[in-house]
């Protein structure tokens, strides 16, 4: 999380090495522990390298299936340990594939940005 530098009003908010570096770590755990992912990355201002103080990370799994609707999936990942503050999209396979054959300005946004930090080797 951002600390102030001594008695400074100046915040240092973590750069987008330091990130990259926590998702990438997060990545393999989740990948390890998570049988059902098959693609895990980030997108926004950390992926783009216009994150400044403030920004959060935005993270996006792509799962097997999920049991779950879309809106509660992001509540089983424990994303605390991130330095900044995060949250993820989760998509089955083929909620992802459908979103493929749309020409949707958040599709387009997606296939453009993210950095995929772990994919499943078949």
């Amino acid at each position: 999380m951002p600390v102030r530098s001594l008695n400074s009003s100046v915040l240092k908010w973590p750069d987008q090495k330091a990130v990259d570096h926590a998702v990438r770590s997060w990545s393999v755990e989740q990948g390890q522990h998570r049988p059902e992912l098959i693609r895990l990355g980030y997108f926004g201002s950390y992926a783009r390298g216009n994150w400044g103080v403030g920004s959060d990370l935005d993270l996006i799994a792509v799962v097997d299936d999920a049991a779950e609707p879309f809106e509660r999936r992001g509540l089983k990942w424990d994303l605390i340990i991130f330095p900044v503050p995060a949250e993820i999209l989760v998509y089955t396979a083929n909620e992802w594939n459908e979103m493929q054959k749309k020409s949707e300005k958040f599709i387009r946004t997606l296939n453009r940005e993210v950095i995929w930090t772990y994919s499943r080797n078949k």
